[in-house]
């Protein structure tokens, strides 16, 4: 077997950058053809190239960000989202885990993603009681510079300023996307005695359940720049979820959020 030495290969790839054939460079260094295509594959994928592709520019670098689907992507991201990287992929990998239960979730899921990357496909990938819906792009990270190593409530979570601005000009979008992904509208109720009598009333409350308390809190202040009062609860002694109860705080989320469906 003949190994070839880092000068050949780079000049090689030189003649190759320049438009010359993998057959006239193969004759040139005496180097089989095959090594050549090889090599020619490894340095496009490497500047981010694939043959016969184009790769979709970035929505927010070149292109013009859908902010109010982002808004909501971002919530939905920080509440059941995550993003991967396989080696078998070129492309990191968002991926929305939504319960089977809820299948206009799921469809608003997919909208959003399609909104924020208008040039990739998005698919469902079907799991035991739910799926994910899942997206392909190689400027995933710069859309969520929230990813890192380790769980989201294992790390710092804060939003970039731009991400901000955002969230500022959609707050509403950003609940719903959190709501939809680690929230709930429930009813509760309870009894009063009433002139001698015992009633039954009942009456709707949300809940947001999450272990980070960064993503808690921006939840929480996004909440008050809106209007809408709410209360931690603990659960044992970890305070990991947001109550909002009162009758016109849950007016004004029945109005922009809503319950799941």
């Amino acid at each position: 077997m003949n190994f070839h030495g880092t000068k050949v290969r780079q000049k090689a790839l030189t003649l190759l950058r320049s438009g010359a054939r993998n057959a006239d460079v193969a004759r040139q260094f005496n180097i089989p053809i095959g090594t050549v295509s090889y090599w020619k594959h490894q340095d496009r994928a490497k500047r981010g190239e694939c043959p016969g592709r184009v790769q979709p520019p970035c929505p927010r670098c070149d292109g013009e960000l859908n902010h109010s689907a982002y808004a909501y992507l971002l919530g939905l991201y920080l509440g059941d989202g995550h993003i991967s990287k396989n080696r078998a992929m070129r492309s990191p990998s968002l991926s929305i885990t939504c319960a089977e239960s809820h299948p206009g979730l799921m469809d608003e899921c997919e909208k959003a993603m399609r909104l924020v990357f208008p040039g990739n496909s998005v698919c469902r990938v079907r799991r035991k009681g739910c799926r994910d819906v899942k997206l392909y792009s190689m400027h995933m990270e710069c859309l969520f510079p929230q990813h890192g190593p380790g769980r989201k409530h294992e790390r710092t979570i804060a939003l970039e300023s731009w991400q901000q601005d955002i969230v500022d000009s959609y707050p509403w979008e950003f609940i719903r996307g959190l709501i939809h992904s680690d929230g709930c509208r429930v009813t509760n109720w309870t009894t009063r005695v009433v002139a001698g009598e015992r009633k039954r009333y009942e009456y709707p409350r949300y809940f947001f359940t999450n272990k980070s308390d960064d993503i808690r809190r921006l939840f929480t202040e996004t909440l008050d720049k809106v209007g809408v009062g709410w209360t931690s609860l603990a659960r044992g002694s970890d305070p990991f979820n947001i109550s909002i109860a009162r009758k016109a705080s849950v007016a004004l989320m029945d109005v922009y959020v809503g319950p799941k469906y």
